[in-house]
């Protein structure tokens, strides 16, 4: 079992930046993909970014330039850095910790979210 806290929410006014943290409780931390999604009011969660565990890294469109996600497999912590914030980045940040055994058995593990508010 793996146990992820994020933190780093706040309020912030549009332009500008954050950075959320995600610690996993695990000192296999290494060996997962690590996720960041978000989910809005009345909207469906939605995949933000992924970093692999070979550090290979990805974004959904529209992301990319903006956020930027990455990993310290010592400190066992992910990281979102957020610039250049609108209002419709308003949401729940969720963060993702995810593997497959060679079994092709997924294991997922999510934090309880840090809620990130853009307004002036």
């Amino acid at each position: 079992q793996v146990q992820l806290v994020e933190s780093g929410g706040g309020l912030v006014q549009p332009g500008g930046s954050l950075r959320l943290s995600c610690v996993a409780s695990t000192d296999t931390f290494s060996i997962y993909q690590m996720e960041w999604y978000r989910q809005a009011p009345g909207n469906e969660r939605e995949w933000v970014a992924s970093i692999a565990r070979s550090g290979r890294i990805k974004y959904e469109d529209g992301f990319e330039g903006r956020f930027t996600i990455s990993r310290d497999n010592v400190k066992n912590t992910a990281y979102l850095q957020m610039n250049n914030l609108k209002p419709e980045d308003t949401a729940v940040y969720y963060c993702n910790a995810n593997r497959i055994t060679g079994q092709g058995v997924r294991y997922d593990y999510w934090g309880q979210g840090t809620q990130v508010t853009v307004s002036s």
